[in-house]
């Protein structure tokens, strides 16, 4: 499904048109597509109908609550990687047995939170907290279900160093070498019932031969496992799925379903999926005004109203995001667009051809639906922008713009000094 398309060459967000939304909801705002992410969903599914299986979402990916009930409603799962994500998703409706729960540092609070709440697995990072979790459900009655994410030390083949995680040395997982070792570990702790082996190898995967390649290992190491006495009933592939953002192709569902799903019949166990960039970031546009236009030097600057504390990407990761004018403009000019906040790396774009627009025109930042509002800040006290979910032809905001109040919300006026 295409969720942003034109008419009349005006860019339009299912049914509602992109210029109402920015006058009626202001700049910047988030905007997301409701069809495209059950789109997504439903053809992730239909891939991995050859295994039992179940799509646990991501939320670090985008935490909106209006994108967690579209993804709720239409029977996915989610993965959370903080006890914040927890709350967040417990709010929004999900289950216990609907959670993952992942994160190399996870704090012995939050482990208790995802303890009390009874998540379907909390994915180890090391035997440490192993450890940690057999004492921590030990005092609190329980038995916890854990897996072990593992880090195959496979060849990952990815855009940036920053999202590569399954490599020799990475700070993720437990390394393969020692896996079995740890394995034993848990198998011997109390309180402990090791259900499944994990693994993420990374994020915009080139080639699927990573997931081939890692899923083979935790296949070996868990019937190796299952023969120490491990009840190993899931095999978690991770996430990971590509997502086009400029002229290239989406990804072979079917190719990647078939490695992921022939591993986990190999095994005998239900195959957990854990997509986030893939569902939400071509669902998301971010709507910015030119506020103005000047030139400096040789470089035409389009100076707009949202910039790098709005989405993170171009200047952290040199992230490409096509952008282009929501309603029509002849001409075309080369310029950078840049962002409000004082620092040089604020920018969205930087030498693009575009739309010949002037201030006061809208800009559409496409494909911006993953990692950007969690990605936000308030540096230069900004305060966060809106969310706005699409469904036909109806539209809502989904998170309020914050207020300068929202600002100093926390901040104590009168502090309570308190002696040493």
């Amino acid at each position: 499904m295409q969720g942003f398309t034109r008419r009349d060459g005006v860019l339009y967000c299912e049914g509602v048109n992109a210029e109402v939304l920015a006058r009626a909801a202001g700049t910047p705002t988030y905007v997301y597509s409701a069809g495209v992410i059950r789109d997504r969903d439903t053809r992730l599914t239909a891939s991995l109908k050859a295994a039992p299986h179940r799509v646990h979402y991501s939320l670090k990916a985008n935490s909106c609550r209006g994108i967690l009930e579209v993804l709720r409603t239409a029977g996915s799962g989610v993965d959370v990687v903080s006890g914040g994500e927890l709350f967040r998703a417990l709010r929004a409706g999900f289950k216990g047995e609907d959670i993952l729960f992942g994160g190399v540092g996870k704090q012995a609070h939050e482990l208790r939170e995802a303890i009390l709440a009874g998540v379907k697995l909390i994915n180890v990072e090391s035997e440490a907290e192993l450890r940690m979790i057999s004492q921590l459900a030990g005092e609190l009655g329980r038995t916890a279900t854990v897996g072990m994410r593992i880090n195959p030390e496979v060849d990952v083949q990815n855009a940036h160093a920053y999202i590569a995680t399954g490599e020799k040395g990475h700070k993720f997982g437990i390394p393969i070498g020692e896996a079995e070792a740890v394995g034993k570990v848990a198998i011997g702790l109390p309180h402990i019932t090791l259900a499944a082996l994990d693994m993420h190898v990374g994020s915009q995967l080139h080639s699927f031969e990573a997931y081939r390649a890692g899923t083979a290992r935790l296949v070996e190491l868990s019937l190796k496992l299952r023969t120490l006495g491990a009840p190993i009933r899931y095999l978690d592939s991770g996430g990971g799925l590509p997502v086009p953002y400029d002229d290239e192709s989406e990804p072979d569902l079917n190719a990647y379903g078939a490695i992921v799903t022939a591993a986990a019949n190999a095994l005998g166990a239900e195959l957990l999926v854990e997509p986030g960039r893939f569902f939400v970031a071509a669902s998301g546009v971010l709507l910015t005004r030119v506020l103005y236009r000047k030139a400096s030097g040789e470089k035409t600057y389009l100076i707009c109203d949202a910039g790098m504390t709005e989405l993170l990407r171009p200047s952290h990761y040199d992230a490409y995001h096509k952008i282009d004018a929501v309603a029509p403009r002849s001409g075309r000019i080369v310029a950078d667009v840049v962002g409000p906040v004082c620092e040089t790396g604020d920018f969205l774009a930087l030498d693009r051809e575009m739309p010949d627009v002037h201030p006061g025109d809208v800009l559409a930042v496409h494909t911006a639906g993953a990692y950007g509002y969690v990605m936000s800040s308030h540096y230069n006290a900004r305060p966060r922008v809106s969310e706005v979910m699409v469904d036909g032809a109806r539209w809502a905001v989904v998170t309020e713009r914050e207020t300068y109040e929202d600002l100093v919300r926390l901040e104590a006026a009168t502090p309570l000094w308190r002696n040493a």
